[in-house]
């Protein structure tokens, strides 16, 4: 399984319910990657995209505790165990965890691929993403070169989990960077 996240310096992810900053390139990367695929969300992750509806293009796994919680052309599921349930439906390097914090945290041990779009940056933030270079089980296997929006420098980075970095090769061959 994968997540597809963008953060600074701090690993910031988020401020009050928006994304840190919309740079275009990463925008597309997020649009090409997950779309076709599946997405594993939150509820506020959901309710923080245009009119609060489902990504097009794409199965929508949204978690929510709230039992009377629905949405249109979304599953929504009232736990991350449910999520990892509906999820064995769909082959698991097409599932990808886009958000927010507590859904990242939550299902990052299931996850073998991590695209983190890091910006050079530090923002004001009310939520973050685990910062994996300071963990063991992380490691960088690509990057791109460092790329610039106005004055914001940024790379994606493509991190894989060590125990599975093996198993991975060929995936992290074909999804290699420029």
């Amino acid at each position: 399984m994968n997540l597809i996240v963008a953060v600074d310096n701090n690993w910031a992810i988020g401020n009050k319910n928006k994304l840190l900053n919309s740079i275009p390139e990463d925008m597309k990367f997020f649009r090409t990657t997950t779309t076709n695929k599946v997405v594993i969300m939150g509820r506020k992750t959901l309710e923080s995209f245009p009119n609060g509806l489902p990504l097009k293009k794409r199965v929508n796994i949204v978690i929510s505790a709230n039992p009377d919680y629905h949405v249109k052309d979304a599953i929504v599921v009232p736990s991350v165990d449910a999520a990892m349930a509906e999820a064995k439906k769909y082959n698991t390097e097409d599932i990808y965890v886009i958000g927010g914090e507590s859904i990242y945290r939550q299902m990052l041990p299931y996850c073998d691929v991590a695209h983190v779009t890091r910006m050079d940056y530090c923002y004001e933030a009310d939520t973050w993403f685990p910062n994996l270079d300071a963990d063991e089980e992380w490691m960088v296997v690509a990057e791109s070169e460092e790329r610039t929006y106005f004055d914001l420098e940024y790379r994606f980075v493509l991190y894989a989990r060590k125990s599975s970095r093996e198993k991975m090769q060929g995936y992290i061959e074909s999804h290699c960077m420029e």
